[in-house]
């Protein structure tokens, strides 16, 4: 969990440096991306959820948001739900003061009764507040998550809900080449098909990979060619 106040208080997690809007790219996704932006800038509250499958690029968007505000000084909060063993429900508590609060992967506290209450009375303390913008993600739409308190599963399904659509594999590649020319280096297109043919095409790994190739082209003073990788993949 991530906790962003006027005093500059963090807890355990923090988030990537490099995982803002302008390294996301979005394919079909324009109109989420364009929400999300237009409500954590908004003076009033708002509430958007969006989903998708593992590796789809919530946990991106979720810190982007994160990072655009806190630039500006604003207090954000992000919790990732996966990681609840790190802490406790009572975290929620107060988060209706902050300019932001990022939920991610609500799936992971269904059948948890004291995470889904907790998670519903921030709900509505945040709508009663009137002030804070709430983004939560899920793997699935709302109604389709096995929450045990019906009033929260219908709180959920308010407000605006998007699913994140899944990038092409030419979308991965373009992606690739975004993040690559952010840090300051080239991957043709080639290469780009060549690793995306042989691994897991999950965007995650398809970045860590990136992170490799960019250390391993460094060290070697190379560029990214098909031979390179293949031996530094070992593929």
């Amino acid at each position: 969990m991530l906790l962003n106040t006027p005093s500059q208080l963090s807890l355990p997690l923090s988030l990537p440096d490099d995982e803002t809007f302008d390294s996301f790219y979005a394919g079909e996704n324009a109109s989420l991306v364009a929400a999300i932006r237009t409500a954590i800038h908004q003076s009033h509250g708002s509430y958007i959820y969006f989903w998708s499958r593992d590796g789809g690029g919530k946990s991106h968007l979720l810190h982007a948001a994160c990072a655009e505000l806190s630039l500006k000084g604003d207090a954000v909060g992000y919790v990732p739900l996966d990681k609840r063993a790190y802490f406790v429900p009572d975290v929620l508590e107060g988060m209706e003061h902050l300019s932001l609060v990022c939920i991610d992967n609500v799936q992971c506290i269904a059948g948890d009764e004291e995470w889904e209450l907790a998670l519903f009375n921030l709900y509505n303390r945040v709508l009663e507040h009137g002030q804070t913008c709430l983004l939560i993600t899920g793997d699935r739409p709302p109604r389709q998550i096995e929450l045990q308190l019906p009033d929260l599963a219908s709180r959920l399904d308010w407000g605006q809900i998007y699913r994140l659509q899944p990038l092409s594999d030419e979308e991965k590649i373009q992606a690739l080449q975004l993040r690559a020319k952010l840090r300051g280096f080239e991957l043709p297109e080639d290469v780009g098909r060549f690793v995306l043919k042989r691994l897991d095409r999950k965007m995650r790994t398809l970045f860590e990979m990136l992170d490799e190739l960019d250390h391993a082209s460094i060290v070697a003073q190379r560029k990214l060619t098909i031979p390179f990788v293949k031996d530094i993949l070992k593929l």
